[in-house]
C-alpha cells in the first residue's frame, strides 16, 4: 500500500457537499428533495457578467494572466473595497484567487506548523480547521455563542491567545450562525491586540453585503493599527451568484504579499482570463441584481424564522447575515447530525448537522435559506411533521 505523509491523513472535508451529493443521488432516484443545505445562492449570475465572459473568450483572452492577478482585476477590486468601507488600498496589496478557500489554505499553511495555535471560530466554517490540522497546528477553537447573538466574545477570543499563538481568523457575518459581532467587540478585539504584536489576523469577510436589521459590516480594513499583519479574504461567490466562477480576492500585507504570490506560482499558476474580466464587470456594473437577491434573502430569512419557531422544541435565533439560520434544536431530543440525516433520508429534507461545524455545533442544524420561499415553506412543513411523530 502507498504511503502518503502524515499530514494528508488529518485533512477533513466540507460535509456540505457528501450531503449535496447524497441529495443529488436520491433526487436521481425519484425522491422530492428541498436542498437547504448547501451554500449557494439560487440566483443566476447576473446577464451582463455572464456577457462579459463571453465577450473575453471571443476577443481571444485565452492565455496565462499574471499569478497576483490582472492589473485591471486588482484596481476593480480597489474600487470595490473603497466603496464598500472608504478605505484605500493598493492594487499591490490584492491578490485574485481561485476562490475564497484558496485564501483560507495560503493564510493556514503560511503561519501553521506543530508547536504553534491557531484560533478559529467554532461554529465555524469547517475547512479553517481542517487546514490548521493539516500544518500540524494545534486548532483552538474561539466560541460562537447563541447567547452572544452568535458573534465572537472580544473577551474570550483575547483569553485564549498565547506566546505560541500564530494565526487569528475571524469570520462576520458568519457561516454557519448568520451572526453579525458588533463593532464595539471588534474595536475592543483589536485594542487588545496591541499586546499581541505578533499574531496575524485573517478576516473571512465573503458576507460583508449580507446584513440585515440595520447591521451593518465592519471590515477589519477600518484599522490601521493592524493592517501589517491582516489579510482579508472577500471574493465574487456569494454577492454576484458566481459560486461555480472560482473567483475570489484577498488583501495582504507588503511582508506577505511576495510569498503569496511565490505560493501560487508554485500552485496554481494564475486565475484565468475571462473569469478575471467578469469579475470587473460584477464590481463596475449595475448592482441591481445584488439589491434584488438580498431582498429576496431578507424575506426568506423572516420566514424560516416565523416557521422554525413554531414547531415544539425548536427555536431559532435571529440570523442577522449571510443567508444560514442556525436552529437550536436541543429540546427535540434527537443528536444534530441524525436529525440531518433522518430529514434528508426519511423526509427529502437537505440541511447541514452542527457538528459539521466544529464542536460546539451539537444541539444545532444549519439550513440555508438560499431557496424559494415555497420550497422552505414546504421543506419546514415536512421537518415540522417529521418532528412532531
Amino acid at each position: 500500500m502507498l504511503k502518503t505523509v502524515s499530514n494528508f491523513d488529518r485533512i477533513g472535508e466540507e460535509n456540505a457537499f457528501s450531503v449535496l451529493a447524497r441529495a443529488t443521488q436520491l433526487a436521481a432516484g425519484g425522491m422530492d428533495v428541498i436542498n437547504l443545505g448547501i451554500g449557494q445562492p439560487d440566483f443566476a449570475t447576473p446577464e451582463h457578467i455572464v456577457e462579459a465572459a463571453i465577450k473575453a473568450l471571443k476577443d481571444g483572452h485565452h492565455g496565462y494572466t499574471p499569478a497576483t492577478g490582472t492589473l485591471e482585476c486588482r484596481e476593480a477590486v480597489c474600487r470595490r473595497v473603497h466603496t464598500m468601507t472608504g478605505e484605500e488600498i493598493s492594487p499591490e496589496n490584492v491578490m485574485i484567487m481561485p476562490g475564497g478557500k484558496v485564501t483560507m489554505y495560503a493564510a493556514i499553511i503560511m503561519f501553521g506548523e506543530p508547536g504553534v495555535e491557531i484560533l478559529y471560530p467554532d461554529p465555524g466554517f469547517p475547512i479553517y480547521r481542517s487546514m490548521i490540522e493539516y500544518t500540524g497546528a494545534t486548532p483552538v477553537p474561539v466560541p460562537i455563542r447563541e447567547e452572544n447573538g452568535f458573534g465572537f466574545s472580544a473577551d474570550e477570543t483575547l483569553a485564549l491567545i498565547n506566546e505560541n499563538t500564530r494565526l487569528l481568523i475571524i469570520n462576520s457575518p458568519a457561516n454557519p450562525c448568520g451572526g453579525v459581532t458588533p463593532k464595539e467587540e471588534i474595536d475592543k478585539l483589536v485594542a487588545g491586540l496591541e499586546k499581541w504584536p505578533n499574531v496575524a489576523i485573517m478576516s473571512d469577510e465573503i458576507y460583508d453585503v449580507m446584513t440585515y436589521d440595520g447591521e451593518t459590516h465592519q471590515s477589519l480594513l477600518h484599522y490601521p493599527e493592524i493592517r501589517d499583519r491582516l489579510i482579508v479574504l472577500n471574493g465574487w461567490s456569494k454577492t454576484w451568484a458566481m459560486t461555480g466562477w472560482r473567483m475570489g480576492w484577498s488583501i495582504w500585507p507588503d511582508g506577505l504579499y511576495d510569498k503569496v504570490r511565490k505560493l501560487a506560482v508554485n500552485a496554481w499558476s494564475c486565475v484565468n482570463a475571462p473569469s478575471q474580466i467578469a469579475g470587473i464587470a460584477a464590481i463596475d456594473g449595475p448592482q441591481d441584481a445584488v439589491e434584488t437577491m438580498m431582498k429576496a434573502f431578507d424575506n426568506r430569512r423572516k420566514l424560516v424564522l416565523e416557521k422554525m419557531n413554531a414547531i415544539d422544541g425548536v427555536t431559532c435565533a435571529t440570523p442577522k447575515g449571510a443567508f444560514y439560520a442556525f436552529p437550536n434544536i436541543s429540546e427535540t431530543g434527537w443528536k444534530a447530525k441524525k436529525l440531518a440525516s433522518a430529514l434528508l433520508e426519511e423526509t427529502g429534507v437537505a440541511t447541514i448537522g452542527g457538528p459539521d461545524f466544529g464542536i460546539l455545533g451539537e444541539g444545532y442544524i444549519r439550513l440555508s435559506y438560499a431557496n424559494s420561499e415555497e420550497n422552505i415553506e414546504r421543506a419546514i412543513e415536512r421537518i415540522s411533521n417529521f418532528l412532531s411523530k
